[in-house]
């Protein structure tokens, strides 16, 4: 089972202040999935090695991701997407707008990657986001 490596903790402080001043995508998102209201437990704003990601349900190995037009320009994504999925994650990936306008056609998406097998186990460090 592969590992991240361990936690910046630089980045910390970034993670607590994106929870506590999220997007209107980011809220309108964990809305659907916050208390395990699909079974599921994600984590806001968590510490993917040296990423910090939107959504993160370790259980599934699945990280959302609410992006918005400053990501059309960034080729940083390009290479966290690179390392995440490395790491055996999957990851989903939606503009702002369409969460904003068409969140039945985001939850559907959502739902097909939480209902489909995982291609292995989470490769997250065992007790890695838990409390």
């Amino acid at each position: 089972m592969q590992k991240y490596p361990k936690k910046d903790r630089s980045l910390l402080p970034l993670s607590k202040i994106n929870r506590k001043t999220p997007t209107d995508a980011e809220q309108k998102i964990w809305q659907f999935i916050r208390n395990r209201q699909i079974k599921y437990k994600f984590r806001r704003q968590q510490q993917t090695g040296r990423y910090i990601a939107d959504f993160v349900c370790y259980e599934k190995a699945l990280i959302i991701e609410c992006d918005g037009s400053q990501h059309a320009l960034e080729n940083a994504d390009k290479e966290r997407t690179e390392f995440l999925l490395s790491k055996g994650c999957k990851i989903l990936r939606f503009w702002n707008n369409d969460i904003l306008n068409n969140i039945q056609g985001v939850w559907s998406v959502i739902e097909e990657a939480l209902n489909s097998p995982s291609p292995r186990p989470s490769p997250l460090v065992e007790g890695e986001g838990k409390k």
